[in-house]
């Protein structure tokens, strides 16, 4: 069975949400503080935490970046906070996912299938554009023989999608829809997640050759030859 830990300080909320988890057929590990909850996720090992950001002892944020620096589980950050810089501060400390305050309950468990399917058994595959290649089973990026570049979950899909498309241009929409799964993401967000996956392989720091910006319609990862940058 699924194993998902919820930390929400709310407790009303937190049994709404493990009820809720529970008759749709997962097991549920719940904590109300920040040090709890980084104790049950090295105790019950699970495969999904739902997180929210305002927590006593220690905010979510500091628990997400403290289980991304031991962990791949994929992490879904629930909170009142909606605002850009909010959303990137997250997704920089590793978050899968954001959803925000007041939120239907439906939608939750929707939310959780697809990041699930989408975290869950990623193809042991390796591919290649030039002399740039992804290896999706170690989430690693690579120039030749060069040391490898670690990706986050979100940066490998994203380079996988533009990998498998290269020097094609591939929309906004179609990005996010094969980054976040059918619920999708904001403009923002992929546009964040472009820009933190140039800073890590890009040729020259802060440019935008490889992978480039299509105004208006997308982005095209151009394939580079065989000369290490």
């Amino acid at each position: 069975m699924t194993r998902i830990l919820v930390v929400e300080d709310d407790l009303a909320l937190a049994d709404v949400l493990a009820f809720t988890l529970r008759r749709a057929g997962f097991e549920v590990h719940l904590a109300h503080d920040g040090r709890t909850a980084l104790a049950l996720f090295l105790k019950e090992k699970p495969d999904l935490i739902v997180l929210d950001w305002t927590l006593p002892n220690m905010d979510g944020l500091e628990v997400c970046t403290r289980v991304r620096a031991e962990s791949n589980t994929p992490i879904m950050m629930l909170t009142v906070r909606n605002a850009d810089e909010d959303v990137i501060a997250a997704l920089e400390a590793g978050a899968d996912e954001y959803v925000t305050k007041p939120f239907s309950l439906r939608q939750l468990i929707a939310r959780i299938r697809s990041l699930l399917r989408r975290t869950i058994g990623e193809p042991h595959e390796v591919l290649n554009a030039g002399p740039l290649s992804l290896n999706l089973e170690r989430r690693e990026a690579r120039w030749n023989e060069h040391p490898p570049i670690h990706l986050t979950r979100l940066e490998m899909r994203l380079l996988m999608a533009l990998i498998q498309n290269a020097d094609r241009v591939m929309t906004t929409e179609s990005l996010i829809t094969r980054v976040w799964g059918p619920e999708g993401a904001t403009h923002e967000m992929l546009k964040q997640l472009i820009y933190r996956l140039r800073n890590k392989i890009e040729p020259e720091p802060g440019a935008s050759t490889l992978i480039e910006t299509i105004p208006h319609v997308g982005y095209v990862l151009n394939t580079p030859s065989n000369q290490h940058p």
